[in-house]
């Protein structure tokens, strides 16, 4: 049969004896053949280090300077959480999907610069725009990414070239025109992103749609296409992280006492791919934490909250740089333990891509007896001495007949 033909020809992954064909659709690492769940104890007791974290930092600022937590101050300290927290989960969902998008923080700066001229027409006449133009470059970006098939931090980095040349054409810093004052809503803004930020994890964990996600994550040669699924999957998630980056930045400007300020935006990048790291999300796509991000994000707020209470003074370059550093080391240690426990017994999931495809599985080939029965194979027979024939002792002597 083909389907027989096709798995004798398929070559046998070594660790697990299973046909490497196969292994790209059952299980999430094919290259390493490991069935079964992802651990997420180490996100978890991450997650209560980050918390211990958060908790600290904010005692300390209480004893700094408690009028931080009070009033205006606080509505301002929580929208610009809401407003970093909207960068790191655009940076976090394209991490996610293995296909980093390095423009976040340009589009944040540039969507910034248009609601900062735009703003005295109205917030939605000044936002919409914003948001639809960021949509359409995030549509471009996903088609050279999933067309091509190139990585996500080459192509981002061109796009995020391009959106710097559109910000340097501004040679001073511009004035917010508009009057929409986001402290008024700081709490529903802040709950809007906490619900966000935590439902995001919490569906992440769910097996299905954790590769489902991350399907367009590298298995074996990262230039091989990973399929049509994978690269509708990561197109949607560039356009909404581009999207989450233009509100961003729209939010950063309209909570800013002062004007903001023509600069590249790179800054803003490292800052949230680095908190995104710090959450959890691993860098190489798909793992990723359950309320990682809204306390890598608190504790990254907080933090600047309380150096400046204290008279510090650091700049995005350098938050974002620690942030990175200790990111990536959350990364090497979420894909050592988060992976499936070696022998696990779980049941590998039907050839396919689970709860997406169409319904039709093959079944697994199972032993079965030889028909007809294969017959003892003769014994090869024995040379024969033509010497000791016996015609040459019971056959009549000729040439004794001839003497009679």
């Amino acid at each position: 049969m083909g389907y027989e033909e096709a798995v004798r020809e398929g070559s046998v992954e070594p660790s697990s004896g299973v046909p490497a064909a196969v292994l790209e659709n059952v299980f999430d690492d094919p290259s390493q053949g490991e069935p079964g769940r992802d651990r997420v104890g180490v996100h978890l007791g991450w997650e209560v280090l980050l918390l211990a974290g958060v908790t600290t930092l904010g005692w300390l600022l209480w004893r700094a300077d408690s009028n931080v937590l009070r009033g205006d101050s606080l509505r301002t300290l929580l929208v610009g959480l809401v407003g970093l927290g909207l960068l790191t989960l655009a940076a976090g969902l394209s991490l996610r999907t293995a296909a980093p998008n390095l423009a976040v923080g340009p589009v944040a700066v540039a969507a910034a610069l248009h609601y900062a001229e735009q703003g005295d027409q109205g917030l939605v006449a000044s936002v919409g725009p914003a948001v639809g133009v960021a949509a359409l470059a995030g549509l471009a970006l996903a088609l050279a990414v999933v067309v091509l098939h190139v990585p996500g931090w080459a192509a981002s980095l061109a796009g995020a070239a391009g959106v710097v040349v559109y910000i340097e054409r501004r040679s001073a810093p511009v004035l917010v025109q508009g009057d929409y004052d986001p402290g008024r809503s700081a709490g529903y803004l802040f709950a809007g992103f906490a619900a966000v930020a935590v439902l995001g994890g919490l569906f992440g964990a769910i097996r299905a749609i954790r590769r489902l996600v991350g399907r367009y994550r590298p298995v074996t040669d990262p230039a091989r296409r990973r399929g049509v699924m994978a690269a509708v999957v990561t197109a949607f998630a560039l356009v909404g992280s581009t999207v989450l980056a233009a509100l961003a930045g729209v939010l950063l400007a309209a909570n800013g006492p002062g004007p903001v300020t023509p600069d590249p935006g790179l800054d803003w990048t490292v800052l949230a791919i680095g908190v995104a790291l710090l959450g959890g999300t691993s860098a190489y796509g798909r793992r990723g934490g359950l309320f990682g991000t809204l306390l890598a994000v608190g504790l990254v707020t907080v933090f600047q909250a309380y150096a400046l209470a204290r008279g510090w003074t650091f700049d995005h370059w350098t938050v974002g740089g620690v942030a990175l550093g200790v990111g990536l080391l959350v990364t090497r240690l979420v894909e050592t333990f988060g992976r499936p426990r070696t022998g696990s017994t779980d049941t590998p999931e039907p050839v396919g891509d689970g709860t997406i495809s169409t319904g039709w599985t093959m079944p697994r080939s199972q032993p079965v007896d030889t028909w007809p029965p294969t017959l003892p194979a003769p014994a090869a027979p024995q040379p024969v001495d033509p010497w000791r024939d016996p015609r040459w002792e019971d056959s009549p002597r000729r040439w004794d007949d001839g003497e009679r």
